[in-house]
């Protein structure tokens, strides 16, 4: 098979379009996937205080609350996206959804810290199902490109609303409880699962699993994240995390062998070149590093540092979240008028400057003036995600938008995970806490600012006629 072969054509085909009910359907419930996996990978930062002071627990145990989530989630993608391929992305994300409401459940009546990480381990298998179904099915319901594109910008928003409300929410629930966080994505788990009765079924593709790639990807991605998490605590030359950093290795290259060499791969290496697939999964990885890291690190800096509730923690997220739940619903109209690259490319540039205008910040700054800053990482959301998601969505064949959703998704989680280990290493550091904040931000601008220039290889899109989606 040729690289080729897994791309789009990028005009639009004359058949293949949902029905307008069953597209409607479609979108929305990609929406409310999107916002609950969103909303649980950003709502229990500020309530990681009051979790620690419930159960007690170490920064580790903490960072093992987020990570266990991020970690299963980055592990199991690429298996997901493979699966919502071969069986059909609605069959793939009821089962996802389903799965990710009683995990919700479980968090929520956790009566304690071993159980909590263990529910979160689920909840995040269960995200990792959900996310490249939720991008596949919107990939599936639209064919014109232009309308393709509107619709991840309207999906994008389900990401943009739960980053918005996420820390304020998270804040004001953690008063009554910080278990109410995690109930609160039943009643719109619900919602979905009602909506999914109207989504067209899905296409399938199938194959015989591949269950050497599936098992290697999960030991490489695991084995990574963990050693990365173990790192931060125990130094890198510890037995435990060189046998973890040894394991990734010997992971990816059974992997790679695998996807090489079988019969029925699921991940093909040509999909793996195509310059589309391959610069949106670097874009993907160095976005995470500073839009879902640098939260977790000012969460507790504005706790533990400056002695803030977790309401009004929250609330000093709203500007940089809000930015983005405005500027999510245009994005869209912007790439039609410039394509793709440029926004993409000053999305980044503007995140890599305000990581490094935060770094250079005294400890003692009015708190209004990191909360402002932190407006240029918001940023980078709508500039940023739905382009490189159009992207990669235009550029691949319908009968592969599941396993390119599931590279994409994993080098975004990957970058999370390996953020919030890092960035978790460094706070609890010998060095002190704010040299450690002040090294997470400046490794979040170097990153992004490499991403930025990888971007420049997309390549330049003419502005989409608006009468094309007509």
């Amino acid at each position: 098979m040729t690289p080729t072969d897994h791309r789009r054509p990028v005009a639009p085909r004359p058949t293949g379009q949902a029905a307008p009910t069953a597209t409607t359907a479609t979108t929305a419930v990609a929406v409310l996937g999107f916002f609950v996996v969103t909303l649980d990978a950003v709502v229990v930062n500020v309530a990681l205080p009051t979790i620690r002071q419930e159960f007690g627990s170490a920064i580790t145990g903490l960072q093992w609350v987020v990570d266990g989530y991020a970690l299963m989630f980055a592990a199991l993608l690429l298996s997901a996206g493979s699966a919502a391929d071969r069986f059909g992305a609605r069959r793939v994300f009821t089962l996802g959804l389903c799965l990710f409401v009683v995990a919700s459940l479980a968090c929520g009546l956790a009566p304690g810290l071993d159980l909590l990480v263990a529910a979160r381990f689920v909840q995040g298998a269960a995200a990792a199902v959900m996310m490249p179904a939720s991008m596949a099915l919107i990939g599936q319901a639209h064919a014109n490109p232009v309308r393709r594109a509107r619709a991840v910008g309207v999906w994008a928003m389900g990401g943009a609303v739960a980053s918005s409300t996420g820390p304020v929410l998270g804040g004001l629930l953690t008063e009554v409880s910080w278990r109410l966080i995690f109930w609160i994505n039943l009643p719109v788990g619900l919602a979905a699962l009602v909506l999914l009765v109207r989504v067209a079924p899905s296409p399938r593709r199938p194959a015989p699993l591949d269950g050497t790639g599936q098992v290697s990807a999960l030991v490489a991605m695991g084995a990574l994240t963990y050693g990365a998490i173990e790192a931060g605590a125990r130094g890198f030359t510890a037995p435990q995390v060189l046998a973890a950093f040894a394991a990734a290795a010997l992971g990816l290259v059974v992997f790679l062998t695998a996807q090489a060499r079988g019969r029925h791969p699921m991940v093909p290496l040509p999909l793996l070149r195509t310059p589309a697939v391959a610069v949106s999964a670097v874009i993907g990885f160095a976005f995470m590093v500073a839009y879902y890291g640098l939260p977790f690190v000012f969460s507790l800096y504005f706790q533990q540092q400056r002695g803030l509730s977790p309401l009004a923690a929250g609330a000093l997220f709203l500007p940089m979240m809000l930015i983005g739940l405005v500027l999510t619903p245009v994005s869209a109209r912007i790439v039609e008028r410039t394509g793709h690259r440029l926004p993409i490319t000053a999305g980044l540039l503007v995140m890599a400057l305000g990581a490094v205008a935060l770094a250079l910040l005294p400890a003692s700054v009015p708190l209004a003036v990191p909360s402002a800053l932190l407006v240029l990482i918001g940023l980078g959301g709508p500039l940023v995600m739905p382009p490189t998601t159009a992207v990669l969505l235009n550029n691949v064949a319908g009968h592969s938008a599941g396993t390119a959703s599931g590279v994409f998704n994993t080098s975004r989680q990957v970058g999370g995970a390996l953020a919030i280990a890092v960035y978790g290493g460094l706070l609890a550091g010998s060095g002190g806490f704010m040299a450690g904040l002040r090294d997470s931000l400046l490794i979040a601008a170097a990153v992004v600012a490499l991403a930025a220039v990888a971007a420049l290889r997309l390549r330049t899109t003419a502005a989409a006629r608006p009468q094309e989606a007509r």
